[in-house]
C-alpha cells in the first residue's frame, strides 16, 4: 500500500496517510490517459469554425473570359479556389468534435494518471487547507511551503475560500472531486490535495 507524507499549511510534516492501492498504485495505462487527453480536448472544441465554399462566395457568375484564343488558361468563374476572393476548398464547416470513452476507460486512465504522481513523488496531501479569508497571498504562500510550483489543487466540496483564493494565480488550477481529468493531472507539475479529498476519491472511484 502506498504510503505518503502528509503537511499541514506551513510546509511542516505532520504524519503520513496510506492510500488506496486500487486507485494510486495501479499498473499505468499510457494508451488510455493519451485517449482521455484527446478526448477531453476534443470536448473543449467550439466547433463554431466556417469559411465558404466556391458555391456559398458573391459573385464570380460570368466566365471570366471566352474559353478559347487569349492565350490564357480556361477559367469559368472568379469565384474558384485559385482565384484572390475565390471559395474555400473542402471550407470547415460548424461540427461537434466530442466523442465519448466508456466509464472503464476513463476511469483506469484517471486512476493512472493518479499512480503516474504518485509514482513520479509528486502528490502532495495536507492535512486541510482552511483559509479564514479569501486572500491570494495566503494560498500562494501556502503552496510555496509545500513545494507547489505549477499545481493543480483537489479540494473537498465546499471551500470556497481556498477556490477563489487561487483564482488569481496563473500556474494554480483548483478542482472538486467530481471534476478532475486525466489532462489536468498531467499538466500541472504537482498534484496538492487534502485529506478530505483523498478520502472522496477513494470513496467515489474505489
Amino acid at each position: 500500500m502506498a504510503n505518503v507524507k502528509v503537511f499541514n499549511m506551513s510546509g511542516s510534516e505532520v504524519g503520513s496517510i496510506d492510500l488506496n492501492d486500487s486507485i494510486f498504485a495501479v499498473e499505468v495505462n499510457e494508451h488510455v490517459m493519451h485517449q482521455a487527453v484527446v478526448q477531453y480536448l476534443a470536448n473543449q472544441r467550439q466547433g463554431t469554425q466556417s469559411a465558404l465554399t466556391r458555391a456559398e462566395v458573391r459573385g464570380g457568375g460570368k466566365k471570366p473570359w471566352r474559353q478559347k484564343g487569349t492565350g490564357r488558361a480556361r477559367q469559368g468563374s472568379i469565384r474558384s479556389p485559385q482565384w484572390t476572393g475565390g471559395g474555400v476548398v473542402f471550407a470547415p464547416k460548424p461540427r461537434d468534435y466530442s466523442f465519448k470513452l466508456n466509464k472503464k476507460v476513463k476511469r483506469l486512465a484517471l486512476k493512472s494518471a493518479l499512480t503516474t504522481k504518485v509514482n513520479e513523488n509528486k502528490l502532495i496531501v495536507l492535512d486541510e487547507l482552511a483559509l479564514p479569508e479569501i486572500k491570494t497571498k495566503k494560498m500562494a504562500e501556502v503552496l510555496k511551503n509545500v513545494n507547489a510550483g505549477k499545481a493543480l489543487v483537489v479540494l473537498e466540496e465546499g471551500n470556497n475560500n481556498a477556490v477563489l483564493s487561487a483564482r488569481n494565480l496563473s500556474n494554480v488550477k483548483t478542482a472538486g472531486v467530481s471534476t478532475i481529468n486525466v489532462y489536468d493531472i498531467l499538466k500541472y507539475d504537482s498534484l496538492v490535495v487534502t485529506k478530505a479529498a483523498v478520502n472522496k476519491i477513494e470513496e467515489v472511484y474505489a
